[in-house]
């Protein structure tokens, strides 16, 4: 899990706390671990709900949810190399293949440069994702849902604002939250 991103808890469609994980799980554990209420959690950076083992103490649950040193395991985890799989053509490989490093420095490399060419496009669609997927699960059943979606992804934030403004407040304040940089112009 991204310990450097933000989580928000929300109770049914209160807003408790938007915080860095341990802050979080600290709050799940010490406040939150017997409510029966419906109770969601949010990484801001995915727009996912996510679930935690709540199980034994609060140092165990820290340890076990948001560890401190990265696994062990293939890749360079220190450096935060994930180790997933790719399918491609071989063509593809072989073209991969020819760079200097190999294919998963070539990959990184071609990521880097997509993600610079553009920052604000960049910037819009690692907003835009996550808003949506938060706005499916808090709002999809509320007045003017797939319209503000349907803004959203226009980057029509005028629209937006207007369609969320009659929504329950801690809904339509974290909506509009994750939405901001879909909206800016520049950064």
């Amino acid at each position: 899990m991204d310990t450097a991103a933000n989580y928000t808890i929300f109770l049914g469609r209160q807003r408790l706390l938007t915080a860095p994980l341990p802050d979080v799980l600290t709050y799940l554990k010490t406040k939150l671990e017997r409510t029966h209420e419906p109770l969601l959690v949010f990484n801001d950076q995915t727009g996912r709900t996510v679930d935690f083992n709540l199980s034994g103490t609060l140092d165990e649950v820290l340890a076990r949810e948001a560890p401190v040193s990265a696994k062990t395991g293939p890749g360079r985890p220190k450096l935060g190399v994930v180790s997933r799989e790719v399918s491609l053509l071989p063509r593809h490989w072989d073209w991969l293949e020819s760079h200097p490093n190999g294919a998963s420095a070539a990959l990184r490399r071609l990521i880097d440069e997509a993600r610079k060419a553009d920052p604000v496009a960049e910037r819009r669609r690692m907003a835009t994702l996550p808003t949506d997927r938060f706005l499916t699960v808090m709002g999809g059943d509320l007045p003017g849902a797939e319209e503000a979606s349907r803004a959203l992804y226009a980057g029509d934030g005028a629209a937006f604002r207007t369609l969320v403004q009659d929504w329950p407040e801690d809904v339509r304040l974290h909506a509009l939250h994750l939405a901001a940089p879909a909206f800016e112009e520049h950064p």
